[in-house]
């Protein structure tokens, strides 16, 4: 119930009334994620090949029983879930900052090359260092993916274009200099093509709890960065003139934002591949949802993340079983309709 006041304009009394709706919109989307993500979660430790009771999920998890049911749960499904909600968060908070960076919807975390510069790595490691594991190549990837936003970066600053064109440009043909490398070490080999196909669709099978424990340092320097560019962001806004008047520089922020979209797209990709769409999507959604304020859209654009990821994972286990479909094949699927009824929907309202 909105509170009239009699002294207050007709403008200020409307803009509060859509400030208090946004708010009361924004805590109830984020009581839906918490619930849905806890149900896909319980889902995550239960379904697979060999479905479990939800019982004896609960006590292979609060106890150290090494029989069938506890090596199924702490094993495997306990590590790739642990490993979709990193990857998730990571995403959904690195498309927020992106989209805010660039001041453009259709942005994508893996704008800056990290997405080719990590394929550059694990084909270098799997041609050339004979690795076969994801926590064998993790590093590579986690490697090629700095690299390639470093370059990115330096490639851009000569260009004197306020930062975000330039980085989009070189961003873009970074992506497609990177993309005929791994082709050309691909075609050459059948036995490195055999084993990056199945990285290059984003998979979470056969992830143990190394991959997350070695990258979760790196998504917490992520996170933090960028809650405390998130005011900075939200400043530039308002203009590059106004944000200095207001003791912001706008070269730092952005700097100090492709560092935090940088250190999160590389965790997301080095643990399980390219995910297309999420993090996308994720700021769409929170743009319509969230409450006003980049810093209180980021737990809810984490939470989303971690959701839409980890159902697409879940969902990929279900429609083959006794096989499976990768996370990232689902995450487009499902992930493209969805977007693109975001996207009219706006258009059209």
């Amino acid at each position: 119930m909105t509170v009239m006041n009699p002294g207050a304009s007709p403008t200020v009394t409307l803009v509060t009334a859509r400030r208090q709706r946004r708010h009361v919109r924004a805590v109830v989307a984020t009581l839906a994620i918490v619930a849905l993500l806890a149900v896909v979660v319980v889902m995550s430790l239960a379904v697979g090949s060999r479905p479990l009771a939800f019982p004896d999920v609960v006590a292979a998890l609060f106890s150290d029983r090494r029989d069938a049911t506890g090596v199924i749960v702490h094993d495997l499904r306990l590590p790739r879930t642990l490993t979709a909600l990193l990857v998730g968060s990571a995403l959904g908070v690195a498309g927020v900052l992106m989209q805010a960076a660039t001041r453009n919807p259709l942005a994508d975390p893996g704008l800056l090359g990290v997405n080719a510069g990590a394929a550059v790595g694990v084909v270098v490691a799997i041609a050339f260092f004979g690795v076969g594991t994801a926590s064998g190549y993790v590093w590579f990837a986690f490697a090629g993916a700095a690299g390639a936003a470093a370059a990115v970066y330096l490639a851009a600053r000569p260009a004197g274009r306020g930062g975000t064109v330039g980085l989009v440009l070189a961003g873009v043909a970074l992506s497609a200099c990177l993309g005929a490398v791994v082709r050309i070490i691909t075609l050459a080999d059948d036995d490195t093509f055999e084993s990056f196909r199945f990285w290059a669709v984003g998979s979470f099978e056969r992830r143990d709890t190394d991959v997350a424990g070695q990258l979760l340092p790196f998504a917490v320097v992520g996170l933090v960065l960028a809650v405390v560019v998130a005011r900075g962001l939200d400043q530039l806004r308002l203009g590059s003139d106004l944000a200095r008047a207001l003791g912001v520089s706008p070269a730092l922020v952005l700097v100090a934002s492709g560092v935090a979209i940088t250190l999160l797209c590389a965790v997301a990709t080095s643990a399980a591949g390219p995910l297309a769409f999420i993090g996308l999507l994720v700021a769409h959604v929170v743009r319509r949802a969230g409450p006003p304020g980049l810093r209180a859209q980021l737990p809810l654009a984490a939470l989303t993340g971690a959701t839409l990821t980890l159902a697409s994972d879940v969902v990929g286990r279900v429609i083959a079983v006794p096989a499976e479909v990768e996370a990232g094949i689902v995450a487009a699927f499902l992930g493209a309709p969805l977007l693109l009824w975001l996207v009219l929907r706006r258009t059209t309202s």
